[in-house]
């Protein structure tokens, strides 16, 4: 729903570019150019954090599932550390040779 809304924002703009402005057709296909430079990079930089986020929430999935992660070359499991789920941060239990150890879910594998 959100790209029909985008693209019929994007057709009302080039709908008053063409008759409300005085810009010559040269000047047009510039300012075309540079709008559908900037869209085409949001829309990358959104699919790129996307996948980001997705491999995040798959990572917590399988530490909830007890299944052994490894983040930095270190085996994380559930008996050795907790996840933090604000920060999604896995952080070394109390009485473990982890303890105090924080790794961040985005170096994992």
């Amino acid at each position: 729903m959100t790209y029909i809304l985008g693209i019929v924002v994007i057709g009302l703009f080039f709908l008053a570019l063409n008759y409300f402005t005085d810009l010559n057709h040269t000047q047009k296909w510039w300012v075309i150019t540079i709008i559908l430079s900037i869209l085409s990079i949001a829309v990358m930089f959104n699919e790129y954090n996307k996948l980001n986020n997705q491999k995040t929430l798959d990572t917590a999935m399988k530490f909830h599932q007890n299944k052994t992660v490894i983040c930095n070359g270190v085996e994380v499991n559930a008996t050795n550390y907790t996840l933090s789920t604000g920060t999604y941060t896995f952080i070394g239990k109390e009485n473990t040779p982890n303890y105090g150890q924080m790794i961040s879910v985005s170096q994992c594998e």
